[in-house]
């Protein structure tokens, strides 16, 4: 699979969501903005959160946007499997298989 179409494709669907139902998406846009803010949690911290939600909730799409979140904001490849560690370790088996495509999707969007 590819990471980037998959991820394309998902916009587009977004994107047909986002022009029948603008204002959740603006009030749904708007939560997000306000999340990621820096404060006693900086970005990252924030965005491995994220990822371990999506890990647990078994969310291809959520996995996708934010391991190319975590990939913008430098993460390493060590601080991302050290996060999958713990996330395989409160997941369990299910979280180990997701928690693979998330290793996959920095793979591939760190390659190019």
């Amino acid at each position: 699979m590819s990471w980037t179409k998959f991820l394309n494709d998902t916009m587009g669907r977004i994107g047909a969501l986002q022009k029948e139902a603008p204002d959740m998406m603006a009030g749904f846009n708007a939560m997000g903005t306000a999340a990621k803010k820096s404060g006693a949690l900086d970005e990252k911290t924030k965005e491995l959160i994220a990822l371990g939600i999506a890990i647990s909730t078994r969310c291809d799409s959520c996995i996708g946007f934010h391991v190319k979140s975590l990939v913008r904001l430098k993460t390493t490849r060590a601080e991302l499997c050290e996060a999958l560690e713990m996330i395989g370790y409160m997941g369990g088996g299910p979280s180990i298989a997701f928690g693979a495509k998330a290793l996959e999707a920095y793979d591939e969007f760190t390659a190019g």
